[in-house]
């Protein structure tokens, strides 16, 4: 095996066209550590907002990007014994440390991976582990959302969000998105009861009465949500921070607010794989580029037009 490896790298903060690709060196496992070849990497927001400034937790320059991983296990550390060479993993080591997963080799703890289910491929599965673990963890941990439960998913088609609907439907819940008009079918595709076209009516005004609103926006749109929940009910952004304000007005209301960053969680992760391999979960995969060019990977994800994820090929 080489001790090098390609990886696309950034040495300073600033736009896509910092992302350079590079010869560096190939990691090793530690203890408790696997060393997975990646297959593909998957694009998200979380990315382009480090590439900006460096990120909640700041990484040191050269830098990294990615946290979606699906590929094989190459080797493995000391005590580990849950995962063999060959082993086809998937998950989402580290965040929002680096992970390094714009790159042919990433090392992680073991338990920040699962196997990926036999049936997709490094594409499809590559496309999931942030976006699912975003949703379960605000959905199901959060939230705590029950059969028979009325949720509100804000940009349903969006990455976070096409994966949410599913996992609110396989939860049992009545399931609202918004979406643009042209984007309705791909939503109620999804197993979305009903969908709200943000462009042509204010979805406070459409929709009333539901036990959870998961906001995937940000913006004003937290603040806004709250108008449309039962008392009792809770509010889960991932894009708008806490503020005063805002637990004032949910306090006011008799509601939760709060805002949640996902984690590496491998008991979310495995019920994550067993929702793909019962056909009720799938990534819908908006497009993929070669791992040379993440660049223009991040230039098309920062239009905000996806429908669904954006995945890098990298093996």
């Amino acid at each position: 095996m080489s001790q090098t490896m390609r990886a696309v790298s950034l040495q300073q903060w600033g736009g896509p066209e910092v992302l350079t690709e590079t010869e560096t060196e190939r990691p090793e496992p530690g203890a408790g550590e696997v060393l997975v070849r990646v297959h593909a990497a998957g694009v998200n927001p979380a990315d382009w907002k480090v590439r900006e400034h460096g990120g909640i937790a700041p990484m040191s320059l050269p830098a990294i990007l990615g946290w979606d991983v699906s590929g094989t296990v190459e080797a493995v550390g000391l005590g580990v014994t849950h995962y063999g060479v060959g082993d086809e993993v998937f998950g989402m080591p580290r965040f929002p440390h680096q992970a390094g997963a714009y790159a042919e080799y990433v090392t992680a703890p073991s338990r920040h991976f699962v196997r990926k289910p036999a049936g997709i491929d490094h594409t499809e599965a590559a496309a999931l582990p942030l976006a699912a673990l975003t949703a379960w963890q605000a959905l199901i941990d959060t939230a705590r959302l029950a059969a028979g439960q009325r949720v509100l998913i804000h940009a349903a088609a969006g990455g976070v969000g096409h994966v949410a609907v599913q996992i609110a439907k396989a939860r049992g819940a009545y399931v609202i998105g918004t979406a643009s008009a042209a984007k309705h079918d791909f939503v109620r595709g999804l197993g979305a009861d009903e969908v709200v076209d943000y462009t042509a009516v204010d979805f406070t005004e459409a929709v009333h009465d539901v036990d959870v609103v998961f906001d995937t926006v940000g913006g004003d749109y937290a603040a806004r949500s709250l108008k449309v929940l039962r008392p009792g009910g809770t509010l889960v952004s991932i894009n708008t921070p806490d503020s005063p304000e805002l637990l004032a007005d949910a306090a006011a209301r008799g509601v939760r607010a709060g805002f949640t960053l996902v984690e590496p969680d491998h008991a979310a992760m495995g019920a994550i794989a067993s929702l793909v391999a019962e056909g009720k979960l799938r990534a819908e995969v908006d497009s993929v580029f070669d791992l040379a060019d993440a660049a223009k990977a991040h230039e098309y994800g920062e239009r905000g037009r996806t429908q669904g994820k954006i995945v890098l090929r990298v093996a």
